[in-house]
């Protein structure tokens, strides 16, 4: 007996340090889709699915409500104890009210809150409460609006440990002026100190009103920008010293001016392994040109998906090179201080001619008044003359 006891001792234990990832084979689900709908509770009308399952390379327990049809939030307040991941998307929210999650803090675990497209314009500032140990929130597709009215500033500030903040597509449409004032105050007014990640992809972003729109965020790693209509550097990124991705793909680049290329450089010097990835803009076969890709051979800055660069000339689509034919800077630089110096020469000379002429204006008039007299003399001998003659013609 004492030997089937150990031997069943000995095999639970073996189960027990089974490690908990989705790549370990003896581990399998028990639940169906009807004892999933169960799991969640009559707050959730059978529409959603309590579940555990792989998510993120391990398994987690996974509240899943995808195109549930539910037009508020009810339910979330009635969310089970363990669920570490919330799916709640496709779903008619509209305005999110406060406390989402219920008053009593009861969802220790946690981790994930997934709510796209769920066509929300408005978020309270007290909204997310209970949410201090989650990493990762995306609000993709929404409809959040930039009225200052009707925008809330604070609506991450209860999210101090979030690490991932995935906005791609999330605003509503309006002036790119309007969505950089609403991204300003958020980040400054909320507690991100921690966010490591952030998309902004398919805003519309042609710039920034503050160029330390991000300064609050001092640990971040990757900035998402692509598929925005930025055509400048509008942001400083001296004050994001951890930063070592910088996506501006498919944005409205016709070149990248020499400034920027200068703050690229200067960044890199503090930061030692930075990438950034230009591809899918539209550069144009320009000299304009020529200063980008120089610096693409010298900067210690990874340039992603160089080979993938184009260039637009009548039309027509071309690899990257260099555009022959043009005047560099230094020679610009040089003409034009050149003409510049002629004119302030030829300036010059005409201020001092006409200085010694006043100065010496009593000599000048003594030479001067003969000269003046004799043609006057002639001028009076030719008139009389005509008129002597046009009496004789009379």
């Amino acid at each position: 007996m004492k030997l089937i006891f150990s031997i069943c001792a000995l095999v639970l234990s073996c189960f027990a340090q089974v490690p908990n990832n989705c790549n370990n084979p003896n581990w399998h689900s028990l639940e169906t889709n009807e004892t999933a709908r169960l799991n969640c509770g009559p707050a959730f009308q059978d529409r959603c699915l309590c579940y555990t399952t792989c998510y993120d390379g391990h398994h987690q327990h996974v509240v899943n409500c995808t195109n549930s049809g539910f037009y508020n939030t009810k339910p979330l307040s009635h969310l089970p104890n363990n669920t570490q991941v919330l799916i709640f998307t496709g779903n008619s929210l509209d305005v999110l009210p406060w406390n989402v999650f219920g008053t009593l803090d009861s969802l220790p675990e946690l981790r994930v809150i997934d709510m796209s497209s769920n066509k929300i314009r408005e978020i309270h500032g007290k909204s997310y409460h209970h949410v201090q140990r989650v990493e990762r929130l995306i609000l993709n597709y929404n409809r959040l609006t930039m009225d200052p009215e009707r925008s809330h500033p604070r609506i991450f500030s209860n999210f101090v440990s979030l690490l991932e903040l995935h906005l791609t597509h999330a605003f509503d449409t309006g002036s790119p002026q309007d969505l950089a004032a609403t991204l300003h105050d958020i980040f400054v007014n909320s507690n991100l100190t921690q966010l490591i990640k952030l998309h902004l992809e398919q805003n519309n972003i042609s710039e920034f009103r503050d160029s330390n729109v991000f300064c609050d965020l001092p640990n971040l790693l990757d900035l998402h920008l692509g598929d925005n209509a930025l055509t400048k550097l509008h942001f400083n990124l001296s004050c994001l010293h951890k930063l070592r991705f910088l996506d501006l793909q498919r944005n409205k680049f016709s070149t990248v001016i020499e400034r920027d290329l200068h703050t690229l450089d200067t960044f890199a010097k503090h930061n030692q392994s930075v990438t950034v990835d230009f591809s899918g803009n539209p550069f144009e076969c320009t000299c304009k040109l020529n200063p980008f890709l120089e610096w693409m051979k010298r900067t210690k800055i990874f340039v992603r998906n160089k080979d993938l660069l184009r260039c637009y000339q009548n039309g027509s689509v071309q690899e990257f090179h260099t555009i022959k034919g043009c005047i560099t800077k230094l020679k610009a630089s040089s003409y034009r201080g050149t003409k510049a110096a002629v004119y302030l020469l030829i300036t010059i000379l005409v201020a001092l001619i006409c200085a010694l002429i006043y100065l010496q204006r009593t000599a000048v008039r003594k030479r001067l008044d003969p000269v003046i007299d004799s043609v006057s003399r002639r001028v009076r001998y030719t008139s009389i003359t005509t008129s002597d003659t046009r009496e004789i013609d009379v």
